[in-house]
């Protein structure tokens, strides 16, 4: 295999060729195979730009996490400076060598900079200043009630799209979420025509959060009927997600959802139960008017039950990303306090 120097000009349009010239093409590279050598070219085309970017993207947000030890410890070491200078007390003794560093950069900081920061700010960094845009597909071969799940999941997560999963692997449906810019991946699983998994990806840097669905029931399946689906951006209701695994769900729940007005009338509801978590949407109306407090709820589906088993930093093709919590087999039985 020879490799054209720097120097020597590559062919770029098909006269260029010799004859007896054939292209082939291997993952981001275009081999170029003639009768005396083969000569790589490298890609010009969008997608592999967006590949490029997105790698250099994650090698960036790696490298700031593994600065967050560092970043900690120097964290601790100006708050107690703080404490020290508004107390007025002395210095303690083993950060009096590092004070004038310390006591610089504590003059430079902002009220944004003054805390600990960690990856999870790189990750929602940008929530809240733009929309989010979410993919809703199947796993393969989908029955009809996963299709009507997706179906519904579409529906009640606001700027997404549905598309067909067909024969796509992974890698290619991230890598065309990137190019699109979806800001979330959510692909829902099923064991025998129920719904019973639900992943959803953050993009493009991850996290990726797994869950286990149980006790489905679509729109059409509610007793009574449904009410009307409404297309209002929904108030996002999270209720007791009290630890700092539960904060951390209940941010990759409600990023999926932009920011609604403070009038809309439409609800969603994540409820943690003993690390069960309940969903349920529901639109309401006010008695007589806006002249009183009295609300009616009415229940406009679809609702099912969700449990957390793994976090994984990173996206949902990356097979070797560090794993932030995973739930273990003794941790079914233990009677001990809960996770979220």
């Amino acid at each position: 295999l020879h490799i054209s120097s720097a120097a020597a000009p590559h062919p770029r349009s098909a006269k260029d060729f010799p004859p007896h010239t054939t292209l082939h093409r291997l993952t981001s590279y275009i081999y170029i195979s003639t009768s005396n050598n083969k000569t790589i070219m490298p890609p010009t085309n969008a997608a592999s730009a967006s590949h490029r970017r997105n790698a250099r993207l994650r090698r960036e947000y790696l490298y700031r996490k593994s600065l967050s030890t560092i970043e900690s410890s120097d964290y601790e070491a100006k708050k107690r400076i703080r404490d020290a200078l508004s107390q007025g007390k002395p210095l303690p003794t083993e950060l009096r060598a590092s004070y004038d560093k310390l006591k610089t950069d504590i003059d430079h900081e902002d009220a944004k900079h003054e805390g600990n920061t960690s990856h999870v700010d790189d990750e929602y960094g940008d929530a809240g200043w733009s929309d989010p845009r979410v993919c809703v597909t199947t796993s393969r071969s989908p029955s009809s009630r996963l299709k009507q799940f997706s179906k519904e999941m579409k529906l009640l997560i606001p700027n997404s799209t549905r598309i067909n999963r067909g024969t796509h692997r992974v890698d290619e449906l991230v890598d065309v979420c990137k190019t699109s810019d979806f800001t979330d991946l959510v692909v829902v699983q099923e064991t025998r025509g129920e719904p019973d998994g639900l992943i959803v990806c953050h993009l493009p840097l991850g996290p990726t959060a797994y869950f286990t669905l149980s006790g489905g029931v679509l729109r059409h399946d509610l007793e009574g009927g449904s009410a009307p689906m409404s297309e209002a951006y929904p108030h996002v209701v999270l209720n007791n997600f009290e630890t700092t695994l539960g904060r951390r769900v209940g941010n990759i729940l409600k990023c999926l959802f932009p920011i609604p007005k403070p009038d809309t009338r439409r609800i969603v509801t994540f409820s943690n139960d003993d690390d069960h978590i309940s969903f349920r949407h529901h639109v309401y109306s006010k008695e007589n008017g806006n002249t009183t407090d009295k609300v009616t709820l009415f229940e406009v589906g679809p609702r099912f039950e969700m449990r957390l088993y793994q976090i994984k930093l990173g996206t949902l093709e990356m097979k070797d990303a560090e794993t932030e919590y995973v739930l273990r087999p003794y941790m079914n039985t233990a009677n001990k306090t809960t996770v979220l």
